[in-house]
């Protein structure tokens, strides 16, 4: 996706009140008094709607302005254009930072920043190639807890066929797929993955065509499949509860949304982290990059959790490979397994 800010005042205010830019209260979030000097704006790639990835995002930022005092805005994007647009407007706010959500963001970030030294940014889940020294990013080890959803997989499927539905087919989603590929044929060798892909005009929040490239993998006998179709696995869900196959779900516990037929969830804190960096950034620690992974709390999977007992989640029926992936988790923890990143080759 490539973006371009928009040049000129009238042409970004426009675009503002046309692409979902709005006030955090106008969609049912809740925003600090209108006294304070401090001010957050988030800006999505997307409507948010029901992506859990989006709405973990929204959950920090908001957590985040309540903690420090500060207002909260949200401006909701529809595509490259938009994201532009609002990044500019939100530029013109100047707020506290502003705040901008997943790899969408690396080519305007990539220049934005720059051009507004006094401003502070705020990349969530990416960060622009050429880092601003007022831009602060946050990214997060996927690889490592799909790595671990991977053992879970190989160690329950029956048929030795799995799969994955993911949105787009790029290096970054990828996270999701080769990691949980690996962790299921380090357990079990006979094990093949299948990747599937959404595509399409809206590949993160499409449920039909996640749910019609399931249903060509349960029908190729597998047995097993991963979502990561952001706002389109509730399609992937659909598919398996039809098939008698079972599923996983992302970034955050999906169990209840089709009970009995998710087995875990790979899991990433979007809203823990972004609450940190903004609270570093208010506090005047600024630019740099965290990475969260296993050993700092940032990813994982319900079967880590003390309560997966009430998760809903499948995998609490399975103490014995609950037991196996614990025993994963801290030999990532302690550099014993090295789990690829497919970002870096």
């Amino acid at each position: 996706m490539r973006i371009t800010p928009a040049l000129t005042a009238a042409a970004a205010l426009l675009a503002l009140a046309a692409c979902g830019g709005q006030d955090a209260d106008s969609s049912g979030s809740s925003a600090a008094s209108a006294s304070s000097d401090k001010s957050i704006i988030l800006i999505t790639p997307n409507p948010v709607g029901t992506n859990s990835f989006l709405l973990l995002g929204v959950k920090g930022a908001e957590a985040a302005a309540k903690e420090i005092g500060a207002s909260f805005k949200l401006y909701e994007s529809k595509d490259p254009t938009s994201i532009a647009q609002n990044v500019d407007a939100a530029v013109r706010a100047k707020p506290t930072v502003i705040v901008g959500i997943s790899f969408s963001f690396d080519d305007v970030f990539n220049t934005v920043p720059k051009q507004h030294p006094e401003q502070q940014f705020l990349q969530v889940d990416s960060c622009a190639k050429d880092q601003a020294a007022n831009l602060a990013c946050v990214s997060f080890k996927e690889h490592e807890a799909a790595y671990l959803a991977g053992i879970e997989a190989g160690l329950l499927t029956k048929s030795d066929k799995i799969g994955v539905v993911a949105a787009i087919d790029s290096p970054f989603v990828h996270r999701w797929i080769d990691p949980f590929f690996a962790g299921a044929t380090s357990v079990k060798a006979s094990v093949t993955g299948t990747p599937l892909y959404v595509g399409g005009n809206n590949p993160f929040s499409d449920p039909a065509r996640a749910k019609s490239q399931t249903q060509t993998l349960t029908g190729r006998g597998a047995d097993i499949v991963s979502a990561a179709a952001s706002g389109g696995n509730q399609g992937v869900f659909e598919a398996v509860a039809a098939s008698g196959a079972k599923a996983f779900g992302v970034d955050v516990n999906q169990c209840a949304s089709s009970a009995g037929n998710i087995i875990d969830n790979v899991l990433k804190h979007v809203d823990v982290a972004t609450v940190a960096a903004i609270k570093e950034i208010a506090e005047g620690k600024t630019g740099g990059v965290k990475v969260y992974g296993l050993a700092e709390g940032g990813v994982g999977v319900n079967a880590l959790d003390d309560d997966v007992a009430s998760s809903g989640c499948t995998i609490a029926d399975s103490p014995e490979v609950i037991s196996k992936v614990k025993q994963a988790r801290d030999d990532i923890v302690a550099g014993k397994i090295t789990v690829a990143d497919p970002l870096k080759g």
